[in-house]
């Protein structure tokens, strides 16, 4: 018979057994996750570096082609820049395939998944955006077809290649955004940095494109207006134009309409694969929470009881798209010139500051409702801040550059005040907003911090015990920081967070409609800021013209972007 004393040291003896076997195990996955990683002594970490330095080597040099071709576009005699691109999308597209075709059939390439990224509301926007770029790639093959003549072979081609590149894209980015790749991680970074690099590119290059159509048509209504140069004279600016067949007038006018389309696809396309290169080799918790894809439909607002927000959403969608097409037609007619400032500005002056207070409403109810924060690594929500923050400059940065202008210009003139109101509530807008989606994204959607200190322990174990059910682990570790409150008697809590979630799907669904309508007007062709003239009167037609066509793409790349993330934000409320 063995005393207490020997059973009680054997079972420590099988506990330290336990322990060093489950540290040996930890070490060597450890030196099996670094056994894979390094390739060559001389690469240090070997994890993004050699991927980054590739991706960040392709963008300069394209960059450089690209700003020289927009610059001085008969300096290139075998169109390099349009050349550099078919090679790098041609090898985007080798590396899709295989990655597709042959990486994807080898077991265990992907044993972890991401749930942030690719979720439900980014795909669906995707999408949109690539069906809409194919067509565009349609007027794009028929119009330079038809333009042979007077085309390089490049540019004539290009539309064949990025049509493919495209498609295969968009499956590769809804098929396999989620995943976090445990093998072949250098070739992997690799082509994700490669095709990244080369949607930038794109992206770079329609700007520029359009920039330069925008550029042409503004010196051509100079020109006209100081009378200095023939009509005769002008059809020369361009090189290539439609001369009187109506199947060239319909391609060269789709190819206009479905551009910002285009560009904003390139944009989110690389935020996704920037998310997928940041994800490679990352190990994910089995009980870390994670939000489910929701499926987006009309049963969300119908079973919330949603009403107001998308009511005034749409009233103020329709009001838009009417001044919009007003403003279209009367900016290019003297007598109606100042009408349609007028209205631009009113709408703005009428909606900017309902959307402020949406903002700080929903910045209330969010300190109301005292969620536990999200912390921890994770790629998405680092760069969903980061892409609200920067896009956010360009609109910032034009805001502040008309409102000097305005301020210099001296107030008393209708355009100058309604210029300089629209800058100053632009401003208040932007940064309201932004305040409430990065909250907004942050907060657990179930976790609340505690109120009391406190706490009774069966209110405690039935929080404990909901939470395991629904996140496994995560909810001990903030079980054991204290940050678990105590599930109430009452149903007090529960009337709480069903009029919180409510007022936030209000507040988001009529946030998601007029980011929608200040998205469609930049992005259409409507710049007020360029054509009402006080910016370029203040800092000259070419460096306002710089300014306003660094900053308009951003601006709009904000707004689409900010739709996703409220969409995220009202489907989780």
């Amino acid at each position: 018979m063995r005393s207490d004393s020997e059973v009680m040291e054997e079972s420590t003896d099988m506990e330290i057994i336990h322990k060093t076997a489950r540290a040996q195990n930890n070490v060597e996955e450890a030196h099996e996750e670094q056994g894979e990683d390094s390739v060559l002594l001389w690469v240090p970490s070997a994890r993004r570096l050699v991927s980054g330095l590739v991706g960040l080597n392709v963008m300069l040099f394209g960059a450089a082609l690209v700003a020289g071709e927009a610059f001085n576009p008969w300096g290139f005699r075998h169109q390099e820049p349009q050349v550099f691109l078919l090679v790098l999308m041609s090898l985007s597209l080798l590396w899709m395939l295989w990655y597709l075709l042959w990486a994807r059939r080898q077991p265990g390439l992907s044993p972890h998944t991401d749930h942030h990224a690719g979720g439900i509301t980014v795909t669906v926007v995707l999408m949109v955006f690539a069906g809409f770029s194919l067509l565009l790639h349609v007027f794009r093959m028929g119009y330079f077809v038809m333009m042979v003549e007077c085309n390089s072979f490049a540019k004539v081609i290009s539309p064949f290649i990025e049509a493919p590149f495209l498609g295969l894209q968009t499956y590769f980015l809804w098929a396999h955004s989620k995943d976090c790749i445990h093998k072949h991680k250098i070739i992997t970074r690799s082509g994700l940095m490669l095709t990244l690099s080369a949607d930038l590119l794109l992206w770079l290059n329609a700007v520029t494109e359009e920039t330069l159509h925008l550029q042409i048509e503004m010196e051509r209504e100079n020109k006209e207006s100081e009378n200095r140069t023939s009509c005769s004279d002008l059809d020369n600016t361009t090189v290539c134009h439609c001369r009187a067949e109506t199947l060239c007038l319909v391609f060269r006018k789709g190819y206009e309409i479905l551009y910002p389309f285009n560009i904003e696809y390139c944009l989110m396309a690389g935020s996704m694969l920037y998310v997928m290169w940041k994800n490679v080799g990352r190990r994910v918790k089995p009980g870390a929470h994670s939000h489910e894809a929701q499926k987006i439909t009309f049963r969300i607002v119908h079973s919330g009881g949603i009403l107001l927000g998308p009511a005034c959403g749409i009233l103020v969608l329709l009001v838009g798209v009417a001044i919009f097409i007003l403003y279209q037609v009367w900016v290019s007619q003297k007598t109606h010139r100042l009408t349609a400032f007028l209205l631009f500005y009113g709408y703005h002056l009428g909606v900017m500051p309902v959307m402020s207070l949406c903002s700080l409403a929903g910045m209330v109810v969010h300190k109301l409702e005292k969620h536990v924060s999200e912390d921890g690594h994770n790629p998405t929500r680092s760069l969903d801040v980061i892409l609200l923050v920067g896009a956010a400059l360009g609109q910032l940065s034009l805001s502040y550059f008309s409102l000097v202008a305005a301020l210099s210009e001296g107030l008393g003139r209708t355009l100058g005040d309604l210029d300089l109101c629209y800058s100053v509530l632009t401003l208040l807008e932007l940064i309201l907003q932004n305040i409430f989606i990065i909250e907004g994204l942050h907060r657990h959607p179930s976790l609340h911090k505690a109120r009391s200190k406190k706490m009774e322990p069966n209110f405690i174990l039935k929080e404990v015990e909901s939470k395991v059910e629904a996140d496994g682990a995560g909810a001990l570790g903030l079980l054991e920081t204290g940050q678990v409150s105590p599930v109430p008697p009452s149903d007090q809590k529960e009337n709480n967070t069903r009029w919180s979630k409510r007022a936030i799907q209000e507040i988001c669904s009529f946030l998601i409609l007029t980011n929608i309508m200040l998205w469609i007007i930049p992005a259409f062709g409507a710049h007020p800021q360029f054509e009402n003239g006080l910016g370029k009167q203040f800092y000259g037609f070419t460096t306002w013209f710089v300014l306003v066509n660094l900053g308009q793409p951003l601006a709009v790349f904000y707004r689409m972007h900010s739709v996703g993330a409220l969409m995220e934000l009202l489907v989780t409320a």
